[in-house]
């Protein structure tokens, strides 16, 4: 056997029992890692026992002398005494009430543990209310103890239905008949009730002129509602929306089917008895300008039985 063949196999056993020693080390500490991480979660669970039996000094106690508890609005409660005077109150005005601790997510970063969760609380008529929270606690001699921990008001945003409810006056069926054309227009929510949908048809006598479909959502970019229309002989278009006052104010671009573009401004009003006023202004097709126009749409009344 060789000088240097020897010296490969010395070189390839070194290298194999470093691995071993380093893929043994890793495995340690991801166990000693899991296990800190299991303390972090029983002594949650502790103190979620201590809240649901209204313990206010056993809770208290899972904190640090200088620990804080930073509520929702950013009031500081510091120190145990302070948290305890808290819970005190807290028990008196809601007797009976009880806690979940929904724990997302424990980390160790250095010396500390950094927990993510949600606390559910539940009165004793059933009434519910969520916080989010995240916590810092500190392994002391005593067990892992909370240096600070900060409430979050779990909020739902609202959907795209709720912020497009200042619309919701729009939906029904619409009707506008001028010399040339008769105009029917329908709106309704869709299943999702997070769109509005619409339906034009403009006819001439018994004949279809045009159909065109337009959805309404929100967009969350812009902060207000936008639409997309479509139209029958292959147009398309879309707008962004605003509010003032009573009036919308639709800004729209669009495309013609022979490829030309136009935009126009066009102000809806809703007006009495079932009415509104759209009007169009700063209307251009293919770089021309066109006239302004006016007209009142009238609602619908209900199919009978409907």
């Amino acid at each position: 056997m060789g000088r240097f063949t020897v010296l490969r196999i010395v070189v390839l056993i070194a290298a194999i029992g470093c691995g071993s020693i380093v893929l043994s080390s890793n495995v340690l500490c991801q166990e000693k890692d899991e296990s800190l991480v299991a303390d972090v979660r029983a002594e949650s669970d502790k103190l979620t026992e201590a809240f649901n039996a209204g313990k206010a000094a056993d809770v208290a106690a899972a904190f640090l002398a200088e620990g804080e508890l930073i509520d929702e609005e950013g009031t500081v409660y510091q120190g145990p005494k302070e948290i305890e005077s808290l819970l005190t109150s807290f028990f008196e005005k809601f007797p009976g009430s009880q806690m979940a601790n929904e724990i997302e997510s424990v980390r160790l970063v250095g010396p500390v543990a950094i927990q993510e969760g949600t606390r559910v609380f539940t009165a004793k008529d059933g009434t519910e209310s969520r916080i989010r929270y995240i916590s810092v606690l500190s392994k002391t001699a005593a067990g892992w103890k909370i240096a600070s921990v900060r409430d979050f008001a779990d909020e739902t945003p609202p959907t795209s239905g709720e912020m497009l409810q200042s619309l919701d006056w729009i939906v029904g069926k619409w009707l506008n008949e001028g010399s040339d054309a008769r105009v029917e227009i329908e709106y309704r929510w869709s299943e999702d009730k997070n769109f509005i949908l619409g339906e034009f048809s403009v006819k001439r006598g018994e004949q279809f002129v045009m159909k065109s479909s337009q959805r309404i959502g929100w967009d969350p970019l812009f902060g207000q509602p936008r639409s997309w229309i479509f139209d029958s002989d292959g147009g398309y278009g879309e707008a962004l929306w605003s509010q003032v006052d009573d009036t919308w104010i639709v800004r729209s671009s669009a495309v013609l089917p022979d490829g030309m573009t136009g935009s126009a401004i066009v102000s809806i009003s809703p007006g009495e008895n079932g009415r509104f006023v759209m009007t169009g202004t700063n209307r251009h097709v293919g770089g021309a300008l066109e006239d302004d126009y006016e007209i009142t749409v009238v609602k619908q009344p209900p199919t009978a039985g409907k």
